[in-house]
């Protein structure tokens, strides 16, 4: 980039040509353009502190959103279900014991629950072994008659439509019920046989007899593996095929099983036997009469949604748009679920058009969404009275979908979000954390022409993904180590303590001219808001005063842009420029100490041609400023005195011979009793923040003069 500035004092006002503009994402799409020509590139950018969109590329379009529609699903769910809903399992027992025997039935109702499993618990028959538990206690040990498994709560196929057909023959792909047992799933595992030839050996977890193996899996000799299966249609019976060398360890897969009805009901059977009762089918023996109802559930709501929205579970977003569905509006299907999510849409002021939704997972290709209106939702979540659990539930850099993704990001609270992939797809939404205070809500779809690079589109996303970050935070490690410099000085107390303390502890930072500027608010300046790694002499001075005056770690940022910028607003407008003008003219932290033999002359800042040269428009007028100081000459006989009394740090501001600029140089006087002043500054000369006696400072300079400057606890 080409600097525009003169080095003729740090002082001296300064811009540097922006990357690209608050609101330009075009970069964006050439970078996406540049690397998968051809594929389809959206995103939208909002700000919740401005309300409004930031950033918009193809965001009125429409795109296969794959996983990052559970957003939805979760949000519909978060707005309408309490905190404490559980979706239960209900057991009824009908009939009459007789000496252990219960003579009639027993009645499983299901409600969708998807944590049957051993997601929460060691055991995966952990739920189903309770509720055996509670038959037992009512002293049964035999059971003879029926076990009936109401499925009424949910309507339609247990088999998701729209789905691609391969979807069903993956453990993401399983089927959905009202009654379900470990994701509707089981691991086949399998290992080499003894000799060459041999069957492979192969176990079925968890095994209640209603998963069939064909095993045509045969032992080869060294390392090689190449295994394939298939699994029936209609039936729980896999066959599984080709080869596995006699050097490899083990391996497994997991499966879907077909019937989860079935499945529960051989399920629920084992867990009897398991517990010590004995179950005797007979047709006789029906009775109505009810002995006890009870009803189990294994995760509340917001486990739930942490499955969906931090580890994507389709099982789990599924049965909770049914379980929606059937709470809300009485209907436990998708197309209840639908209904439901349209409803809350309008609540939240969306238009329900902008999704055409076919399921609750993200997983049919036919799921259409618009990255601005996935934007506007998650933006009016994050104000939702249930926002923050909302926010919690999605994953992170290092956890759930993101336990891969984003790695290298130092400060990984910065940034919450839920990915989506499915072939030729791949969706990236959520929130980025500003170091100003501000939420980014960021939406990213990559549709198309990106099959053959499915790992290389996910970077992708990731990339700009960081790159915001990056941008919203430029060098929030800065912001890290003032807090630490801060906590570390809780023992320090006043003023001028803590302006020695903080100017000593920066000694030996690097000098830069111009290291700072408005970061991603302004189009003119999008250097860091804050900056540590070196420093010129108004950032110096800036970020001790910061320091010593921030009543918290926390308001650190504040302070520091209330002394930078008039009223706090940050912009290249209202930067305080001109040290003497601004700064310290403001009168809110600091001001001019009148000195015995000072002389005055009168410039005026050439703020309208300053602000032209830099395209701002500025409508204040160049008021004449009177200019205070003391001569070289009586300043340096001053400086050679040993000071009598109690700590003191002033402020320093070197008056220059040119007619345009009010301070040259600043830094900071350090009066310690019984000792000459010495200047701590950060040196254009030496490139470091070094500290020096005020004499022999100021014997090396050819100026009118020094004024000095007190600081003000505001």
């Amino acid at each position: 980039m080409k600097r525009l500035f003169k080095a003729v004092s740090c002082l001296v006002p300064f811009v540097v040509a922006p990357l690209f503009a608050h609101v330009n994402v075009a970069p964006y799409k050439s970078y996406v353009d540049s690397i998968v020509p051809g594929a389809h590139f959206g995103m939208a950018l909002r700000s919740l502190k401005m309300g409004k969109e930031i950033g918009n590329v193809n965001g009125d379009e429409y795109f296969t959103p794959a996983s990052t529609l559970k957003t939805l699903t979760t949000a519909a769910a978060l707005h309408y279900l309490p905190l404490d809903y559980e979706p239960k399992t209900e057991v009824t027992v009908l009939g009459d014991i007789k000496k252990k025997t219960l003579m009639g039935t027993l009645r499983v109702r299901g409600e969708g629950d998807p944590n049957i499993s051993a997601r929460y618990y060691d055991d995966p028959f952990y739920i189903l072994n309770n509720m055996a538990d509670s038959i037992r206690a009512l002293g049964i040990d035999t059971i003879v008659g029926n076990i009936e498994l109401d499925t009424s709560y949910y309507k339609g196929p247990w088999k998701p439509e729209n789905w691609r057909s391969n979807y069903y023959d993956s453990w993401y792909g399983a089927e959905i019920a009202p009654l379900g047992f470990n994701d509707n799933c089981v691991t086949i595992r399998f290992w080499p046989g003894y000799y060459h030839g041999d069957t492979a050996v192969v176990s079925i977890q968890p095994d209640v007899g209603y998963v069939k193996v064909v095993n045509k899996l045969k032992t080869t000799s060294g390392k090689k593996k190449k295994w394939v299966y298939s699994i029936d249609p209609e039936t729980s019976i896999i066959t599984l095929g080709g080869t596995i060398g006699e050097y490899v360890d083990s391996a497994s897969m997991v499966l879907p099983i077909r019937n989860p009805i079935g499945y529960f009901r051989a399920a629920f059977l084992y867990a009897l036997k398991n517990r010590g009762i004995v179950f005797k089918e007979s047709k006789s023996g029906k009775s109505k009469t009810e002995l006890k109802k009870f009803a189990v559930s294994a995760a509340p709501l917001l486990s739930i949604l942490d499955e969906i929205n931090q580890r994507s579970q389709n099982f789990h977003a599924e049965t909770l748009l049914r379980n929606l569905g059937a709470m809300v509006k009485g209907d436990g299907s998708v197309d209840g679920g639908r209904v439901v999510e349209s409803m809350f849409l309008a609540d939240m002021g969306i238009d329900p058009d902008d999704f055409e939704v076919f399921d609750g997972s993200g997983l049919s290709p036919d799921n259409k969404v618009k990255p601005s209106t996935v934007a506007r939702l998650l933006a009016k979540m994050a104000r939702h009275p249930k926002g923050q659990y909302y926010i919690n539930s999605l994953a992170s850099p290092g956890v759930g979908s993101g336990a891969k993704r984003m790695l290298n990001l130092d400060a990984t609270w910065l940034t919450r979000f839920k990915t989506g992939y499915i072939a030729g797809v791949h969706g990236l939404v959520g929130y980025i954390n500003t170091m100003d205070g501000d939420t980014l809500v960021a939406t990213m779809y990559l549709n198309g022409n990106c099959d053959a690079a499915d790992l290389r589109g996910r970077d992708i996303l990731d990339t700009l993904w960081l790159r915001l970050i990056n941008y919203t935070n430029n060098n929030y490690k800065s912001l890290l180590q003032m807090k630490s410099l801060w906590l570390d000085a809780q023992g320090v107390s006043g003023l001028n303590k803590r302006l020695d303390h903080f100017s000593k502890a920066l000694i030996g930072t690097p000098y830069k001219l111009g290291p700072m500027g408005e970061g991603h608010f302004d189009a003119v300046e999008d250097k860091p808001l804050v900056y540590l790694d070196s420093v010129d002499c108004v950032t110096y001075l800036e970020h001790v005063a910061a320091l010593a005056m921030a009543k918290s770690e926390k308001s650190l940022y504040r302070q520091l842009q209330r002394l930078r910028y008039k009223n706090g607003k940050v912009s290249f407008l209202t930067r305080k420029h001109y040290l003497l003008n601004d700064w310290i003219g403001e009168g809110k932290y600091a001001k001019i100490i009148p000195m015995e033999g000072e002389v005055s002359v009168t410039r005026t800042m050439p703020k309208t041609e300053f602000f032209k040269n830099h395209h701002v428009k500025y409508t204040g007028k160049d008021i004449p400023l009177k200019i205070n100081y003391v001569p070289l000459s009586k300043a340096i006989a001053d400086a050679k005195k040993v000071y009598h009394g109690s700590l003191k740090v002033l402020g320093l501001g070197i008056v220059g011979s040119s007619d345009n600029i009010d301070y040259t140089h600043t830094g900071f006087v350090i009066y310690a009793p019984g000792q000459k002043p010495v200047l701590r500054h950060a040196s254009s000369q030496k490139k470091q923040v070094v500290e020096v006696p005020l004499a022999d400072y100021l014997e090396t300079r050819k100026i009118p003069g020094v004024a000095f400057f007190k600081f003000i606890q505001h």
